[in-house]
């Protein structure tokens, strides 16, 4: 355990932010990191507003990130913040991530990492450069039974690995809803904002990332076919991806944004040579394992049977629900944990290392660009990313 609470700030999160909210909840869950500082909006005075929802101290309320990172830096290090919570839209996540780097600090960033696979790539060489932690905000990895997903993978559970089919299907976008001016659709179908996709850059780059920390597979060629369905729309708001991976395993992956009346219905199945497993976000304590010559096995979180690590990141007994907020402030409190044991001087535990990291951003970035070339192109390409 932490020999202090590990403090951070929050770059964006401002008045009615629905992600920033959830981020303060998710690190607040475990009593183990505290909320000092921060800069909430673009607009000085919306990001005052928000300190004093949050009752921070004044002078600790800062007009822009720029301003952030180099008040706190100069603060006693007793005192500064330990790391900073990037919680803005993709296109600002370079550059406000760069100026905390360059001044010591740890970050937590939400995805995608950046717009580009230039500045994704420099960010991984800034990370490394400058011996910081960076935790992205993947929260998919973060729920128990997807870390027993894993677990079953790596040790040969399943056999060899042949097929995985991951699909992540939305309904909001289905009409323009852009145009009414709802916040959370304004800058995610907008590319000055949101870069060079909207239904894979925000969505399809979760099932990505869940595919290959199930799996360890990596994209070795693709095949995708993404489409804007909704007239006045510039990104696409649908897409179909095909995938060969590195060994011989096949894969499906498709994500919407305009799939009427599914909510947020991620989910995932993997076939091996000798079981398979399924997973949906909707319903997430839950895990099922599938056999050639038995029935199906259903997994349940909280459990004694499971695996160490599955176990690790649950907190309530079985029969309690844990959910979104909880797979959330795993992410959280594993980088804050690696990041206290930097602060005292110590080795982390390596179940604390669990998160999703740079080059998994990076990763994420290069397979969003790659979908969007391989649409463009009209067939396969290579896609492999050596990690």
């Amino acid at each position: 355990m932490p020999e202090r609470k590990i403090r951070y700030g929050m770059v964006g999160g401002g008045p009615g932010a629905f992600i920033g909210a959830v981020h303060r909840h998710a690190a607040a869950l475990d009593g183990e990191i505290d909320l000092v500082a921060g800069a909430f909006s673009s607009s000085p005075d919306r990001s005052r507003e928000q300190g004093a929802l949050l009752h921070l101290a004044p002078e600790r309320v800062y007009g822009s990130y720029a301003e952030m990172a180099h008040a706190e830096a100069r603060r006693e290090l007793g005192d500064r913040i330990d790391f900073v919570s990037i919680v803005t839209p993709n296109d600002s996540h370079y550059d406000i991530a760069r100026a905390f780097i360059e001044e010591g600090f740890h970050v937590v960033c939400d995805k995608p990492m950046t717009t580009t696979i230039e500045d994704a790539e420099a960010l991984v060489e800034l990370v490394h450069k400058h011996d910081v932690v960076f935790a992205l905000t993947h929260n998919y990895t973060g729920y128990p039974m997807v870390k027993e997903a894993r677990h079953l993978v790596q040790s040969g559970a399943l056999g060899e690995i042949r097929k995985v089919v991951v699909e992540y299907p939305q309904g909001w976008l289905a009409t323009l809803v852009e145009e009414t001016g709802l916040r959370q659709a304004v800058w995610r179908t907008d590319p000055t904002k949101a870069g060079i996709s909207s239904c894979m850059g925000d969505i399809g780059s979760h099932a990505h990332n869940l595919a290959h920390y199930i799996t360890g597979l990596e994209i070795e060629s693709m095949c995708a076919d993404l489409t804007a369905f909704v007239p006045g729309r510039e990104l696409d708001d649908d897409g179909n991806v095909l995938l060969r991976y590195v060994g011989g395993a096949r894969g499906v992956l498709y994500a919407s944004q305009v799939s009427v009346g599914e909510e947020n219905n991620l989910a995932i199945r993997v076939y091996g040579t000798k079981a398979g497993l399924e997973w949906h976000q909707e319903d997430p304590n839950d895990l099922i394992l599938k056999f050639p010559d038995k029935p199906s096995q259903r997994l349940r979180r909280g459990n004694g049977y499971l695996s160490d690590n599955a176990a690790y990141y649950t907190r309530l007994p079985a029969g309690h629900p844990e959910s979104f907020i909880e797979a959330f402030a795993n992410i959280y409190r594993a980088a804050a944990r690696t990041i206290a044991a930097r602060v005292d001087g110590r080795q982390p535990d390596a179940k604390d290392l669990d998160f999703p990291t740079a080059v998994d951003g990076a990763a994420g970035v290069h397979f969003i660009h790659k979908t969007v070339e391989s649409s463009r192109a009209g067939g396969w390409i290579s896609a492999h990313y050596q990690r």
